[in-house]
């Protein structure tokens, strides 16, 4: 059995995925290395980058490690990410409060002869 961790470049969430595989086909002349499943008792081929392959072996135990710390350093950009996006949200709401502040101070003064709106002429 072989053991894979793969880059997912077209993915924000998830960098990487692990599987293992039976069976892999390689070759020099070629950029992608061939993976093959059963499925179903139905042979499936996969083909992926080789630029896209962080790891490809038969040591489970170096897999298993590798993920491990993969995991871990992922675990802690999300959380980093979460807190992130939680600032980003009370960011927002001071954001839109202090700017709907200052519209409904303008709005109380918009009346008084200071300020040139042709509104005030009509209501």
């Amino acid at each position: 059995m072989y053991y894979v961790i793969k880059k997912q470049p077209d993915s924000s969430s998830q960098c990487f995925i692990g599987f293992k595989v039976p069976k892999y086909i390689a070759s020099k002349n070629n950029e992608n290395v061939i993976f093959e499943f059963k499925k179903d008792d139905k042979v499936i081929r996969k083909w992926v980058k080789f630029n896209e392959i962080i790891l490809l072996t038969d040591d489970k135990s170096f897999y298993l490690k590798t993920m491990a710390k993969f995991k871990e350093v992922e675990a802690t950009q999300q959380k980093l990410i979460n807190e992130a996006q939680a600032q980003l949200v009370k960011s927002m709401e001071t954001f839109t409060e202090t700017v709907n502040a200052e519209i409904d101070e303008f709005e109380e003064m918009r009346s008084s002869d200071d300020v040139p709106c042709m509104l005030k002429d009509m209501y």
